[in-house]
């Protein structure tokens, strides 16, 4: 009998039954944590596509999937902490999830860890990351694009 192998996400369930089912499209994340722990897997496996298609269908395009790529490639992920969740349940539409990731950099060997606070939206019973690159304050201009405040368009 073969070991299991634990999920990248750290929750210790085998690969398979967490983020495996939702790499592999055979079920969706039914919260914002789950598709942040599924993303930190597919950083973990350089699974790309993944990581493109569960970002809002609004912001794919500004993605530059040589960048992503060559990120995935450059490190090795090492644990995922999540730290707090606001929102994001099942009967939810938007979410924010902080986390903090440690990696290493293969070139080097040095280990960092990746600190943010993550916005989600729920579209079409789908959650979407929301690329942000700074914790966005209630009055700042929404990540999303629409011109509106956050506090008026994508904050729980």
């Amino acid at each position: 009998m073969s070991e299991v192998q634990f999920c990248p996400c750290g929750t210790e369930v085998d690969y398979e039954h967490c983020c495996g089912q939702f790499h592999c499209g055979a079920a969706r994340p039914e919260t914002a944590e789950q598709l942040m722990r599924s993303r930190y897997s597919a950083w973990a496996l350089q699974l790309i596509d993944y990581l493109i298609a569960t970002t809002w269908p609004r912001q794919q395009r500004q993605l530059q999937r040589k960048a992503l790529e060559e990120w995935a490639n450059a490190t090795e992920w090492q644990q995922l902490k999540i730290v707090n969740t606001l929102h994001g349940d099942t009967d939810d539409t938007t979410g924010e999830v902080e986390f903090h990731a440690t990696y290493r950099l293969k070139k080097n060997g040095k280990t960092d860890t990746h600190q943010e606070r993550s916005a989600f939206i729920k579209e079409d019973n789908q959650w979407y990351f929301i690329v942000s690159t700074t914790v966005t304050g209630r009055n700042d201009p929404c990540p999303c694009g629409s011109g509106k405040k956050y506090k008026k368009c994508c904050m729980p």
